[in-house]
């Protein structure tokens, strides 16, 4: 077998509570599977694999690949528009892109371009909304397939209340869905998600087959939207005036369970957190496009019933493919709810805790022996500003927090996916083939 090492300082996670960091650590590959063989401190691993041939990095941290937990690829040309809250966005910008999207080339160059996107800012894996289009979704992961990367995406599901070249039928919308499953999901790296977009969009008919499609697919996960402005609570509330609240509609349609995540989750109500604790449902916690939005301030502790949360950078509401970003902005907010967010929970849940949160953590999420080997190398001078602060930085904690405070797509030095470099600052280029 071929291995590469991989020495400079380490980090990753064994659980919420143990960090695992060697200030000289040493990664090895298992270049033939792409999977993690050793890690550990560079001496003690160093004797075990006599002759390795190893990268040195200084001024670096390595760490597992970044795991975004919501995001929209057919929004790249939506991020940064002016002036919106959550409905009238959709209606200006939103529907307006996503109706191109119907033309399979406008499809590719957008996938192509977002996942390099993601590549240059360190992130891995994603849980990711096509467009209503089938087509939107196989040219997603016809590009993620030519990457290697773990990726989780789905087609939109919507039948009402958007315009005429957005809405399916329930009957398509269900055909589509499983055309896509069987093409997809399981091939390779890539795992399907069913997706109604939100309930304002879809029918009690499509959400009850969508409920059905979840059923009949097991290990297929489900998306969507729950609770991210107060109007469109009030909406759903007069389309679904038998409902208990928001989330019961979900709950009504079978859409609830482990592999079920629902962005936001703003508005909640005590029961809902009962019943996503129950069903062992996942909320999403998108900061920056919370606030980008003006939809409020999450909740991220002293929730009534415990709910697990992963973050996620919601492109284009959200304003940045960086997770470095987006988690400086989740401080922000619990700062404004009078709570706070420490950088190793932070670099936690951006790793091994949002794999947990889509069931992956068998596979992707910490360098445990095995796992696949997608890993991202921070460059902890990446900016005059960094540097400097680096510098007078006394512990690991200060360090971390300074990257997330400080760090964006200029603090990825490199990215792996399964062990072969896709992404280099140096080069400054992305490679499909993965032989940089």
């Amino acid at each position: 077998m071929t291995y590469q090492g991989y020495r400079g300082a380490l980090l990753h996670y064994l659980d919420e509570q143990t960090p695992e960091y060697f200030a000289d650590g040493l990664l090895v590959i298992n270049q033939h599977t792409g999977t993690v063989e050793r890690c550990g401190d560079a001496q003690t691993v160093l004797a075990d694999f006599p002759g390795l041939a190893v990268r040195q990095y200084d001024n670096a941290l390595l760490m597992p690949g970044l795991i975004d937990t919501h995001i929209h690829y057919p929004q790249v040309d939506v991020i940064a528009s002016y002036g919106a809250q959550l409905l009238d966005w959709l209606n200006n910008y939103t529907f307006p892109t996503e109706l191109n999207f119907s033309d399979p080339a406008v499809a590719e160059d957008a996938a192509e371009f977002f996942l390099d996107e993601l590549l240059k800012n360190g992130t891995t894996t994603a849980l990711v909304f096509g467009t209503v289009h089938k087509g939107s979704v196989d040219a997603f992961f016809s590009a993620s397939e030519k990457r290697n990367t773990r990726m989780i995406c789905g087609k939109v599901m919507m039948d009402r209340n958007a315009p005429e070249g957005l809405c399916d039928t329930v009957a398509s919308s269900v055909a589509d869905t499983q055309a896509l499953i069987d093409r997809w999901h399981g091939n390779g790296r890539q795992l399907y998600a069913i997706t109604p977009r939100f309930a304002i969009t879809s029918t009690p008919e499509q959400l009850a087959a969508a409920g059905r499609l979840l059923a009949d697919n097991p290990g297929v996960y489900m998306q969507t939207h729950l609770a991210e402005n107060k109007d469109e609570v009030a909406f759903v509330r007069e389309l679904f005036p038998d409902s208990k609240s928001y989330l019961d509609v979900y709950d009504q349609y079978g859409l609830l369970g482990e592999r079920s995540v629902f962005a936001h989750c703003i508005y909640l109500e005590d029961d809902d957190y009962r019943r996503m604790n129950e069903s062992g449902s996942k909320i999403s916690f998108c900061p920056t496009s919370n606030l980008f939005i003006g939809s409020g301030l999450f909740k991220l502790d002293d929730q009534p019933y415990p709910v697990e949360v992963s973050v996620a950078t919601d492109v284009g509401g959200g304003t940045s493919f960086s997770m470095l970003q987006t988690l400086h902005e989740a401080y922000k907010v619990c700062q404004l709810r009078g709570s706070n967010l420490p950088a190793q929970r932070a670099f936690y849940m951006m790793t091994l805790g949002n794999a947990k949160a889509l069931s992956l953590d068998d596979k992707i999420g910490n360098f445990a022996t095995g796992k696949e080997a997608d890993f991202v190398v921070f460059d902890l001078q990446g900016t005059d500003l960094m540097k400097r602060r680096q510098s007078i930085c006394k512990t690991l904690d200060e360090s971390l927090f300074s990257l997330m405070i400080l760090g964006d797509d200029r603090a990825v030095a490199e990215t792996y996916v399964a062990g072969r470099q896709v992404w280099s600052k140096e080069k400054n280029t992305t490679n499909q083939a993965g032989d940089l």
